[in-house]
């Protein structure tokens, strides 16, 4: 009789990463969408969002909806570095990075020849987009609160450019996370089995 065991998957994705990724998702797909709405009442370039990709209905409740995102992704986000810096994982998943390193797998992903047999480490240029990616949504919080409280919070709203680069700096932040999203979302449809391991871990 054979008595041999296939082994255990490992998981790749703890339980609460993957929680907190889609409380993100949600958060930031929320904030995005109700921002727009925001911004179409009062535009700072010379195009709008067309409505139906907006969410809120109104100026009103567009801001109900950007404000409880954003404490959604303020206390998930804390929630996540937390847990990184807590148990080692921002270590061991973010460092060491390298200029070299990243030059390296920045030239393999543009030929197409960047390995991603091994998904339970990220490539130099993962490290790079993904500490991006997590400084942007600092940026944007922080320029929204000062767009949000320019006078109790005038030392952001003063190292912003004021009133107008606040709002400046929260778009263009806006707009360089989108371009991630897109990048991201391209990234998981190459190789489907990120979303798979997001999803169960395995």
């Amino acid at each position: 009789m054979n008595t041999a065991t296939t082994p255990p998957r490992k998981t790749l994705q703890p339980l609460w990463l993957r929680a907190v990724h889609w409380i993100n998702v949600l958060a930031v797909l929320v904030m995005i969408l109700s921002g727009w709405r925001i911004y179409n009442a009062s535009p700072i370039f010379s195009f709008s969002f067309p409505g139906e990709y907006t969410l809120g209905g109104w100026l009103g409740g567009a801001i109900l909806w950007h404000f409880a995102a954003m404490w959604v992704l303020v206390l998930n986000g804390l929630l996540y570095l937390g847990m990184n810096l807590g148990t080692g994982r921002m270590r061991q998943r973010f460092f060491p990075l390298s200029l070299g390193g990243m030059i390296r797998d920045m030239v393999d992903a543009l030929r197409g020849k960047l390995s991603h047999g091994d998904l339970s480490q990220y490539n130099q240029v993962q490290r790079v987009a993904y500490l991006l990616a997590l400084a942007d949504l600092v940026l944007l919080v922080l320029s929204g609160l000062a767009v949000w409280k320019p006078v109790q919070l005038s030392w952001i709203t003063t190292l912003l450019g004021g009133f107008q680069g606040a709002r400046t700096v929260h778009f263009v932040a806006m707009a360089l996370l989108v371009a991630f999203i897109v990048v991201h979302v391209l990234m998981v449809v190459l190789v489907p089995r990120t979303l798979r391991i997001m999803i169960i871990g395995r």
